[in-house]
Protein backbone atom coordinates (compact mmCIF):
# COMPACT_ATOMS: atom_id res chain seq x y z
CA UNK A 1 0.00 0.00 0.00
CA UNK A 2 1.57 3.29 -1.09
CA UNK A 3 1.54 6.20 1.40
CA UNK A 4 -1.27 7.96 -0.48
CA UNK A 5 -3.30 4.73 -0.40
CA UNK A 6 -2.57 4.46 3.30
CA UNK A 7 -3.96 7.98 3.73
CA UNK A 8 -6.97 7.14 1.56
CA UNK A 9 -7.63 4.02 3.60
CA UNK A 10 -7.43 6.05 6.79
CA UNK A 11 -9.86 8.66 5.46
CA UNK A 12 -12.27 5.91 4.36
CA UNK A 13 -12.21 4.21 7.75
CA UNK A 14 -12.19 7.53 9.56
CA UNK A 15 -15.21 8.87 7.69
CA UNK A 16 -17.38 5.82 8.27
CA UNK A 17 -16.17 5.51 11.85
CA UNK A 18 -17.00 9.17 12.42
CA UNK A 19 -20.50 8.63 11.04
CA UNK A 20 -20.87 5.53 13.21
CA UNK A 21 -19.71 7.39 16.33
CA UNK A 22 -22.06 10.29 15.63
CA UNK A 23 -25.02 7.89 15.31
CA UNK A 24 -23.73 6.07 18.40
CA UNK A 25 -23.58 9.34 20.25
CA UNK A 26 -27.23 9.99 19.37
CA UNK A 27 -27.94 6.56 20.83
CA UNK A 28 -26.10 7.46 24.06
CA UNK A 29 -27.88 10.79 24.34
CA UNK A 30 -31.21 8.95 24.06
CA UNK A 31 -30.18 6.39 26.68
CA UNK A 32 -29.16 9.22 29.01
CA UNK A 33 -32.47 10.98 28.43
CA UNK A 34 -34.59 7.85 29.04
CA UNK A 35 -32.57 6.25 31.85
CA UNK A 36 -30.31 9.02 33.18
CA UNK A 37 -27.68 7.70 35.60
CA UNK A 38 -30.18 5.67 37.65
CA UNK A 39 -30.21 1.98 38.63
CA UNK A 40 -31.65 0.69 35.33
CA UNK A 41 -29.03 2.62 33.35
CA UNK A 42 -26.20 1.26 35.47
CA UNK A 43 -27.55 -2.31 35.27
CA UNK A 44 -27.83 -2.12 31.48
CA UNK A 45 -24.39 -0.56 31.05
CA UNK A 46 -22.79 -3.37 33.06
CA UNK A 47 -24.76 -6.00 31.13
CA UNK A 48 -23.76 -4.43 27.80
CA UNK A 49 -20.12 -4.08 28.84
CA UNK A 50 -19.71 -7.81 29.51
CA UNK A 51 -19.96 -9.14 25.92
CA UNK A 52 -18.06 -6.10 24.66
CA UNK A 53 -15.28 -6.74 27.17
CA UNK A 54 -14.87 -10.32 26.02
CA UNK A 55 -15.18 -9.22 22.37
CA UNK A 56 -12.04 -7.13 22.81
CA UNK A 57 -10.47 -10.01 24.67
CA UNK A 58 -11.19 -12.66 22.01
CA UNK A 59 -11.49 -10.82 18.72
CA UNK A 60 -10.50 -7.22 18.15
CA UNK A 61 -7.82 -6.97 20.79
CA UNK A 62 -6.15 -10.37 20.56
CA UNK A 63 -7.22 -12.83 17.87
CA UNK A 64 -7.25 -10.32 15.04
CA UNK A 65 -3.86 -8.92 16.04
CA UNK A 66 -2.46 -12.37 15.33
CA UNK A 67 -4.83 -13.33 12.50
CA UNK A 68 -4.50 -10.19 10.33
CA UNK A 69 -0.69 -10.32 9.83
CA UNK A 70 -0.83 -14.04 8.97
CA UNK A 71 -3.80 -13.60 6.64
CA UNK A 72 -2.24 -10.50 4.99
CA UNK A 73 0.99 -12.35 4.26
CA UNK A 74 -0.93 -15.25 2.74
CA UNK A 75 -2.86 -12.85 0.51
CA UNK A 76 0.39 -11.11 -0.49
CA UNK A 77 2.19 -14.41 -1.15
CA UNK A 78 -0.65 -16.09 -3.04
CA UNK A 79 -1.04 -18.84 -0.43
CA UNK A 80 -4.34 -20.46 0.55
CA UNK A 81 -5.67 -17.45 2.47
CA UNK A 82 -9.28 -18.61 2.13
CA UNK A 83 -8.60 -22.04 3.64
CA UNK A 84 -6.77 -20.47 6.56
CA UNK A 85 -9.63 -18.02 7.16
CA UNK A 86 -12.24 -20.78 6.91
CA UNK A 87 -10.50 -22.89 9.54
CA UNK A 88 -10.14 -19.85 11.80
CA UNK A 89 -13.79 -18.84 11.36
CA UNK A 90 -15.33 -22.20 12.20
CA UNK A 91 -12.82 -22.87 14.97
CA UNK A 92 -13.73 -19.56 16.59
CA UNK A 93 -17.44 -20.36 16.13
CA UNK A 94 -17.10 -23.59 18.12
CA UNK A 95 -15.04 -21.94 20.84
CA UNK A 96 -17.43 -19.01 21.22
CA UNK A 97 -20.58 -21.17 21.30
CA UNK A 98 -19.20 -22.99 24.33
CA UNK A 99 -18.02 -19.76 25.93
CA UNK A 100 -21.40 -18.07 25.40
CA UNK A 101 -23.29 -20.85 27.16
CA UNK A 102 -20.79 -20.85 30.02
CA UNK A 103 -21.04 -17.08 30.39
CA UNK A 104 -24.82 -17.11 30.55
CA UNK A 105 -24.73 -19.77 33.28
CA UNK A 106 -22.08 -17.86 35.23
CA UNK A 107 -23.73 -14.45 34.84
CA UNK A 108 -24.22 -13.75 38.60
CA UNK A 109 -20.49 -14.26 39.15
CA UNK A 110 -19.60 -12.13 36.12
CA UNK A 111 -21.79 -9.26 37.33
CA UNK A 112 -20.28 -9.50 40.80
CA UNK A 113 -16.78 -9.46 39.29
CA UNK A 114 -17.64 -6.32 37.31
CA UNK A 115 -19.63 -4.43 39.93
CA UNK A 116 -19.54 -5.87 43.44
CA UNK A 117 -21.08 -2.64 44.69
CA UNK A 118 -24.36 -3.70 43.04
CA UNK A 119 -24.75 -6.71 45.33
CA UNK A 120 -26.49 -4.72 48.04
CA UNK A 121 -29.40 -3.47 45.92
CA UNK A 122 -31.72 -4.17 42.96
CA UNK A 123 -29.08 -3.26 40.39
CA UNK A 124 -27.49 -6.70 40.79
CA UNK A 125 -30.58 -8.75 39.83
CA UNK A 126 -31.39 -6.41 36.95
CA UNK A 127 -27.82 -6.66 35.63
CA UNK A 128 -27.92 -10.48 35.80
CA UNK A 129 -31.18 -10.68 33.81
CA UNK A 130 -30.02 -8.15 31.20
CA UNK A 131 -26.58 -9.76 31.05
CA UNK A 132 -28.01 -13.17 30.15
CA UNK A 133 -30.10 -11.59 27.39
CA UNK A 134 -27.20 -9.56 25.97
CA UNK A 135 -24.33 -12.04 26.32
CA UNK A 136 -24.84 -14.00 23.04
CA UNK A 137 -23.70 -10.79 21.33
CA UNK A 138 -20.13 -11.98 22.02
CA UNK A 139 -20.56 -14.80 19.47
CA UNK A 140 -21.89 -12.63 16.65
CA UNK A 141 -19.63 -9.60 17.13
CA UNK A 142 -16.44 -11.66 17.47
CA UNK A 143 -17.14 -13.44 14.18
CA UNK A 144 -17.94 -10.04 12.68
CA UNK A 145 -14.54 -8.80 13.85
CA UNK A 146 -12.79 -11.72 12.15
CA UNK A 147 -14.62 -11.10 8.87
CA UNK A 148 -13.88 -7.38 9.17
CA UNK A 149 -10.19 -8.24 9.56
CA UNK A 150 -10.33 -10.17 6.28
CA UNK A 151 -11.89 -7.20 4.51
CA UNK A 152 -9.34 -4.76 5.94
CA UNK A 153 -6.43 -7.02 5.01
CA UNK A 154 -7.57 -6.99 1.37
CA UNK A 155 -7.98 -3.21 1.29
CA UNK A 156 -11.80 -3.21 1.60
CA UNK A 157 -12.28 -0.84 4.51
CA UNK A 158 -15.74 0.63 3.98
CA UNK A 159 -18.08 -2.17 5.08
CA UNK A 160 -16.08 -3.06 8.19
CA UNK A 161 -16.02 0.59 9.25
CA UNK A 162 -19.67 1.23 8.37
CA UNK A 163 -21.26 -1.84 9.96
CA UNK A 164 -21.48 -0.32 13.49
CA UNK A 165 -23.83 2.31 12.02
CA UNK A 166 -26.38 -0.47 11.58
CA UNK A 167 -26.03 -1.43 15.26
CA UNK A 168 -26.52 2.12 16.51
CA UNK A 169 -29.45 2.72 14.17
CA UNK A 170 -31.17 -0.41 15.52
CA UNK A 171 -30.70 0.82 19.10
CA UNK A 172 -32.27 4.19 18.21
CA UNK A 173 -35.19 2.48 16.48
CA UNK A 174 -35.71 0.15 19.45
CA UNK A 175 -35.86 3.08 21.90
CA UNK A 176 -38.37 4.94 19.76
CA UNK A 177 -40.60 1.86 19.56
CA UNK A 178 -40.23 1.12 23.28
CA UNK A 179 -41.17 4.69 24.19
CA UNK A 180 -44.19 4.60 21.88
CA UNK A 181 -45.38 1.17 23.06
CA UNK A 182 -44.59 1.62 26.75
CA UNK A 183 -42.12 -1.28 26.85
CA UNK A 184 -39.56 -1.44 29.71
CA UNK A 185 -36.64 0.54 28.30
CA UNK A 186 -33.89 -1.41 30.04
CA UNK A 187 -35.12 -4.81 28.84
CA UNK A 188 -35.74 -3.46 25.35
CA UNK A 189 -32.15 -2.29 25.14
CA UNK A 190 -30.88 -5.64 26.44
CA UNK A 191 -32.84 -7.60 23.79
CA UNK A 192 -31.60 -5.23 21.09
CA UNK A 193 -27.96 -6.13 21.81
CA UNK A 194 -27.95 -9.66 20.29
CA UNK A 195 -30.23 -8.51 17.44
CA UNK A 196 -27.61 -5.97 16.41
CA UNK A 197 -24.96 -8.70 16.53
CA UNK A 198 -26.89 -10.85 14.05
CA UNK A 199 -27.39 -7.84 11.77
CA UNK A 200 -23.68 -6.92 11.78
CA UNK A 201 -22.55 -10.50 11.15
CA UNK A 202 -24.96 -10.81 8.22
CA UNK A 203 -23.70 -7.59 6.64
CA UNK A 204 -20.02 -8.52 6.87
CA UNK A 205 -20.69 -12.10 5.70
CA UNK A 206 -22.26 -10.75 2.50
CA UNK A 207 -19.30 -8.38 2.00
CA UNK A 208 -16.75 -11.20 2.48
CA UNK A 209 -18.58 -13.36 -0.05
CA UNK A 210 -18.56 -10.40 -2.42
CA UNK A 211 -14.78 -10.22 -1.97
CA UNK A 212 -14.51 -13.81 -3.23
CA UNK A 213 -14.20 -15.73 0.07
CA UNK A 214 -16.81 -18.44 0.53
CA UNK A 215 -15.89 -19.86 3.97
CA UNK A 216 -18.02 -22.96 3.43
CA UNK A 217 -18.81 -24.93 6.59
CA UNK A 218 -16.07 -27.21 7.84
CA UNK A 219 -15.98 -29.12 11.12
CA UNK A 220 -13.48 -27.35 13.37
CA UNK A 221 -10.01 -28.91 13.27
CA UNK A 222 -6.69 -27.91 14.77
CA UNK A 223 -4.44 -27.50 11.71
CA UNK A 224 -0.70 -26.67 12.01
CA UNK A 225 -1.46 -23.09 10.93
CA UNK A 226 -4.13 -22.72 13.62
CA UNK A 227 -1.63 -24.06 16.15
CA UNK A 228 0.80 -21.35 15.04
CA UNK A 229 -2.02 -18.80 15.22
CA UNK A 230 -2.77 -19.92 18.77
CA UNK A 231 0.90 -19.62 19.75
CA UNK A 232 1.07 -16.07 18.38
CA UNK A 233 -2.35 -15.09 19.74
CA UNK A 234 -1.69 -16.52 23.20
CA UNK A 235 0.27 -13.57 24.60
CA UNK A 236 -2.11 -11.16 22.85
CA UNK A 237 -5.06 -12.90 24.51
CA UNK A 238 -3.31 -12.56 27.85
CA UNK A 239 -2.57 -8.89 27.09
CA UNK A 240 -6.24 -8.42 26.21
CA UNK A 241 -7.11 -10.00 29.53
CA UNK A 242 -4.85 -7.55 31.32
CA UNK A 243 -6.52 -4.62 29.59
CA UNK A 244 -9.92 -5.94 30.60
CA UNK A 245 -8.74 -6.32 34.20
CA UNK A 246 -8.06 -2.59 34.06
CA UNK A 247 -11.66 -2.08 32.96
CA UNK A 248 -12.95 -4.34 35.73
CA UNK A 249 -10.95 -2.44 38.35
CA UNK A 250 -12.46 0.83 37.11
CA UNK A 251 -16.00 -0.57 37.16
CA UNK A 252 -15.50 -1.99 40.65
CA UNK A 253 -14.29 1.36 41.98
CA UNK A 254 -17.22 3.13 40.32
CA UNK A 255 -19.84 0.61 41.47
CA UNK A 256 -19.51 1.74 45.10
CA UNK A 257 -20.66 5.28 44.20
CA UNK A 258 -24.27 5.50 43.05
CA UNK A 259 -24.40 6.82 39.49
CA UNK A 260 -20.63 6.59 38.89
CA UNK A 261 -20.84 3.62 36.50
CA UNK A 262 -23.09 5.70 34.26
CA UNK A 263 -20.97 8.87 34.61
CA UNK A 264 -17.83 7.04 33.53
CA UNK A 265 -19.67 5.26 30.71
CA UNK A 266 -21.05 8.49 29.24
CA UNK A 267 -17.64 10.19 29.58
CA UNK A 268 -16.04 7.18 27.91
CA UNK A 269 -18.40 7.51 24.97
CA UNK A 270 -17.50 11.18 24.55
CA UNK A 271 -13.74 10.67 24.38
CA UNK A 272 -14.22 7.52 22.29
CA UNK A 273 -15.51 9.72 19.47
CA UNK A 274 -12.07 11.10 18.47
CA UNK A 275 -10.36 7.90 19.61
CA UNK A 276 -12.53 5.82 17.30
CA UNK A 277 -12.27 8.12 14.33
CA UNK A 278 -8.50 8.60 14.51
CA UNK A 279 -6.94 5.80 16.53
CA UNK A 280 -8.99 2.87 15.35
CA UNK A 281 -8.90 4.05 11.73
CA UNK A 282 -5.10 4.25 11.77
CA UNK A 283 -4.76 0.91 13.55
CA UNK A 284 -7.08 -0.84 11.10
CA UNK A 285 -5.20 0.42 8.05
CA UNK A 286 -1.64 0.38 9.41
CA UNK A 287 -1.40 -3.23 10.65
CA UNK A 288 -2.02 -5.03 7.32
CA UNK A 289 0.10 -2.43 5.50
CA UNK A 290 3.10 -2.92 7.80
CA UNK A 291 2.68 -6.70 7.60
CA UNK A 292 2.90 -6.61 3.81
CA UNK A 293 5.89 -4.21 3.86
CA UNK A 294 7.82 -6.41 6.27
CA UNK A 295 7.25 -9.42 4.04
CA UNK A 296 8.50 -7.41 1.05
CA UNK A 297 11.49 -5.96 2.96
CA UNK A 298 10.35 -2.37 2.31
CA UNK A 299 12.04 -0.60 5.25
CA UNK A 300 11.79 2.92 3.82
CA UNK A 301 8.12 2.49 2.97
CA UNK A 302 7.38 1.14 6.43
CA UNK A 303 9.08 4.10 8.09
CA UNK A 304 7.19 6.57 5.92
CA UNK A 305 3.85 4.84 6.58
CA UNK A 306 4.45 4.83 10.34
CA UNK A 307 5.59 8.47 10.42
CA UNK A 308 2.65 9.72 8.34
CA UNK A 309 0.19 7.71 10.45
CA UNK A 310 1.67 9.10 13.69
CA UNK A 311 1.73 12.65 12.30
CA UNK A 312 -1.90 12.47 11.25
CA UNK A 313 -3.08 10.93 14.53
CA UNK A 314 -1.36 13.61 16.57
CA UNK A 315 -2.59 16.41 14.32
CA UNK A 316 -6.18 15.34 14.93
CA UNK A 317 -5.95 13.95 18.48
CA UNK A 318 -3.98 16.56 20.43
CA UNK A 319 -6.47 19.38 19.67
CA UNK A 320 -9.35 17.04 20.53
CA UNK A 321 -7.68 16.26 23.87
CA UNK A 322 -7.20 19.97 24.59
CA UNK A 323 -10.88 20.61 23.84
CA UNK A 324 -12.01 17.82 26.19
CA UNK A 325 -9.88 19.30 28.97
CA UNK A 326 -10.85 22.95 28.38
CA UNK A 327 -14.62 22.76 27.69
CA UNK A 328 -15.95 19.49 29.19
CA UNK A 329 -18.84 21.18 31.00
CA UNK A 330 -20.40 22.85 27.92
CA UNK A 331 -19.98 19.61 25.96
CA UNK A 332 -21.64 17.39 28.55
CA UNK A 333 -24.40 19.83 29.56
CA UNK A 334 -25.55 20.54 26.00
CA UNK A 335 -25.27 16.97 24.77
CA UNK A 336 -26.63 15.05 27.78
CA UNK A 337 -28.59 17.28 30.21
CA UNK A 338 -32.20 16.46 29.51
CA UNK A 339 -34.85 14.09 30.83
CA UNK A 340 -33.48 11.95 33.66
CA UNK A 341 -29.93 13.34 33.33
CA UNK A 342 -29.49 15.99 36.06
CA UNK A 343 -27.07 18.90 36.66
CA UNK A 344 -25.17 16.79 39.21
CA UNK A 345 -24.77 14.06 36.59
CA UNK A 346 -23.39 16.70 34.21
CA UNK A 347 -20.76 17.91 36.69
CA UNK A 348 -19.51 14.41 37.51
CA UNK A 349 -19.46 13.30 33.87
CA UNK A 350 -17.62 16.48 32.80
CA UNK A 351 -14.91 15.84 35.38
CA UNK A 352 -14.39 12.34 33.99
CA UNK A 353 -14.31 13.71 30.42
CA UNK A 354 -11.49 16.13 31.33
CA UNK A 355 -9.43 13.36 32.95
CA UNK A 356 -9.95 11.00 30.01
CA UNK A 357 -9.00 13.88 27.68
CA UNK A 358 -5.55 14.02 29.28
CA UNK A 359 -5.05 10.40 28.23
CA UNK A 360 -6.52 10.62 24.73
CA UNK A 361 -3.17 11.05 22.90
CA UNK A 362 -1.82 8.02 24.76
CA UNK A 363 -4.80 5.85 23.80
CA UNK A 364 -4.32 6.81 20.14
CA UNK A 365 -0.53 6.42 20.11
CA UNK A 366 -0.99 2.85 21.33
CA UNK A 367 -2.90 2.19 18.10
CA UNK A 368 0.04 3.37 16.01
CA UNK A 369 2.81 1.70 18.04
CA UNK A 370 1.25 -1.74 18.60
CA UNK A 371 1.18 -2.64 14.87
CA UNK A 372 5.00 -2.42 14.89
CA UNK A 373 4.98 -5.46 17.19
CA UNK A 374 2.02 -7.37 15.78
CA UNK A 375 3.24 -7.00 12.18
CA UNK A 376 6.38 -8.85 13.34
CA UNK A 377 4.19 -11.47 15.05
CA UNK A 378 5.62 -10.25 18.37
CA UNK A 379 2.76 -10.41 20.87
CA UNK A 380 4.85 -11.28 23.93
CA UNK A 381 6.34 -7.85 24.62
CA UNK A 382 3.00 -5.99 24.41
CA UNK A 383 1.71 -8.50 26.96
CA UNK A 384 4.59 -7.75 29.33
CA UNK A 385 4.02 -4.02 28.91
CA UNK A 386 0.30 -4.48 29.56
CA UNK A 387 1.10 -6.25 32.84
CA UNK A 388 3.05 -3.22 34.04
CA UNK A 389 0.25 -0.88 32.94
CA UNK A 390 -2.25 -3.09 34.82
CA UNK A 391 -0.30 -2.72 38.04
CA UNK A 392 -0.17 1.05 37.59
CA UNK A 393 -3.92 1.13 36.91
CA UNK A 394 -4.88 -1.01 39.89
CA UNK A 395 -2.54 0.80 42.27
CA UNK A 396 -3.84 4.25 41.36
CA UNK A 397 -7.54 3.29 41.16
CA UNK A 398 -7.64 1.41 44.44
CA UNK A 399 -5.14 3.63 46.24
CA UNK A 400 -6.81 6.93 45.34
CA UNK A 401 -10.43 5.76 45.66
CA UNK A 402 -10.67 6.67 49.39
CA UNK A 403 -9.19 10.09 48.61
CA UNK A 404 -10.86 11.28 45.39
CA UNK A 405 -13.75 8.81 44.97
CA UNK A 406 -14.96 7.50 41.61
CA UNK A 407 -12.66 9.77 39.56
CA UNK A 408 -9.75 7.57 40.68
CA UNK A 409 -10.87 5.09 38.01
CA UNK A 410 -10.50 7.69 35.24
CA UNK A 411 -7.15 8.91 36.59
CA UNK A 412 -5.87 5.35 36.67
CA UNK A 413 -6.96 4.71 33.08
CA UNK A 414 -5.17 7.83 31.84
CA UNK A 415 -1.90 7.23 33.70
CA UNK A 416 -1.86 3.54 32.74
CA UNK A 417 -2.33 4.60 29.11
CA UNK A 418 0.74 6.83 29.20
CA UNK A 419 2.70 4.07 30.95
CA UNK A 420 1.84 1.70 28.10
CA UNK A 421 2.88 4.22 25.43
CA UNK A 422 6.23 4.85 27.11
CA UNK A 423 6.97 1.13 27.19
CA UNK A 424 5.89 0.57 23.59
CA UNK A 425 8.07 3.46 22.43
CA UNK A 426 11.13 2.29 24.34
CA UNK A 427 10.60 -1.22 22.98
CA UNK A 428 10.89 -0.06 19.35
CA UNK A 429 14.54 0.91 19.75
CA UNK A 430 15.74 -2.47 18.52
CA UNK A 431 13.47 -2.58 15.48
CA UNK A 432 15.70 -0.62 13.10
CA UNK A 433 14.90 2.27 10.77
CA UNK A 434 11.35 1.14 10.02
CA UNK A 435 10.35 2.07 13.59
CA UNK A 436 12.02 5.49 13.59
CA UNK A 437 10.28 8.84 13.24
CA UNK A 438 11.46 10.68 10.12
CA UNK A 439 12.65 14.30 10.03
CA UNK A 440 9.27 15.67 8.97
CA UNK A 441 7.48 14.08 11.92
CA UNK A 442 10.08 15.37 14.39
CA UNK A 443 9.76 18.85 12.89
CA UNK A 444 5.99 18.96 13.08
CA UNK A 445 5.21 17.44 16.49
CA UNK A 446 6.01 20.52 18.57
CA UNK A 447 4.18 22.75 16.08
CA UNK A 448 1.05 20.59 16.47
CA UNK A 449 1.27 20.98 20.26
CA UNK A 450 1.71 24.75 19.94
CA UNK A 451 -1.29 25.14 17.62
CA UNK A 452 -3.41 23.00 19.99
CA UNK A 453 -2.48 25.04 23.07
CA UNK A 454 -3.30 28.30 21.28
CA UNK A 455 -6.62 26.80 20.20
CA UNK A 456 -7.30 25.90 23.84
CA UNK A 457 -6.90 29.56 24.81
CA UNK A 458 -9.38 30.56 22.09
CA UNK A 459 -11.84 27.88 23.25
CA UNK A 460 -11.65 28.97 26.88
CA UNK A 461 -12.25 32.64 26.04
CA UNK A 462 -15.10 31.77 23.67
CA UNK A 463 -16.77 29.46 26.23
CA UNK A 464 -16.73 32.27 28.81
CA UNK A 465 -18.29 34.68 26.31
CA UNK A 466 -20.93 32.13 25.25
CA UNK A 467 -21.87 30.97 28.78
CA UNK A 468 -25.30 32.74 28.82
CA UNK A 469 -26.22 31.20 25.46
CA UNK A 470 -24.94 27.72 26.40
CA UNK A 471 -27.33 27.77 29.37
CA UNK A 472 -30.39 28.81 27.34
CA UNK A 473 -32.34 25.75 26.11
CA UNK A 474 -33.39 27.29 22.81
CA UNK A 475 -29.88 28.57 22.00
CA UNK A 476 -27.49 26.04 23.51
CA UNK A 477 -27.12 23.81 20.44
CA UNK A 478 -26.24 26.73 18.21
CA UNK A 479 -23.89 28.13 20.85
CA UNK A 480 -22.07 24.79 21.17
CA UNK A 481 -21.81 24.49 17.39
CA UNK A 482 -20.35 28.01 17.26
CA UNK A 483 -17.89 27.17 20.03
CA UNK A 484 -16.70 24.00 18.28
CA UNK A 485 -16.53 25.84 14.94
CA UNK A 486 -14.36 28.58 16.46
CA UNK A 487 -12.05 25.93 17.91
CA UNK A 488 -11.67 24.16 14.57
CA UNK A 489 -11.09 27.38 12.62
CA UNK A 490 -8.50 28.63 15.11
CA UNK A 491 -6.67 25.28 15.19
CA UNK A 492 -6.45 24.75 11.44
CA UNK A 493 -5.62 28.40 10.85
CA UNK A 494 -2.92 28.50 13.51
CA UNK A 495 -1.63 25.10 12.47
CA UNK A 496 -1.15 26.32 8.91
CA UNK A 497 0.62 29.47 10.14
CA UNK A 498 3.08 27.71 12.47
CA UNK A 499 3.76 24.88 10.02
CA UNK A 500 2.08 22.04 11.93
CA UNK A 501 0.55 20.78 8.68
CA UNK A 502 -0.58 21.92 5.27
CA UNK A 503 -4.32 22.15 4.69
CA UNK A 504 -3.74 20.95 1.13
CA UNK A 505 -2.72 17.54 2.56
CA UNK A 506 -6.11 17.13 4.22
CA UNK A 507 -7.92 18.33 1.09
CA UNK A 508 -6.05 15.85 -1.12
CA UNK A 509 -6.89 12.97 1.18
CA UNK A 510 -10.56 13.95 1.34
CA UNK A 511 -10.82 14.27 -2.44
CA UNK A 512 -9.32 10.81 -2.94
Amino acid sequence: MKPIRLMTGFVTVGFWTLLSRVVGFVRDVMIAAYLGAGPVAEAFLIAYSLPNMFRRFFAEGAFNMAFIPMFSKKVEGGDDAEGFARDAFWGMTALLLAFTLLGMLAMPWLVWAMAAGFAADDRFDMAVVMGRIAFPYILFISLTALLSGMLNATGRFMVAAAVPILMNALFILAMWVAAAQGWPMGLTLAWTVPVTGVAQLSMTWVAVRGAGFRLAFRWPRLTPELRRLAVIAGPAVLAGGVVQINLIVGRQVASFTEGAVAWLSYADRLYQLPLGVVGIAIGVVLLPDLSRRLRAGDVAGGRDALSRATELTLALTIPAAVALVVIPLPLVSVLFQRGAFSADDVASTALAVAVYGLGLPAFVLQKTLQPLYYAREDTRRPFNYALVAMLVNAGIAIGLMPVVGFIAAALATTLAGWTMVLQLWLGTRGMGEAARADARLKRRIWRIVLASVLMGVVLWAASVALTPFLGTPSLRYGALALLIGLGMLSYFGLGQIVGAFRLSEFRRAMRR
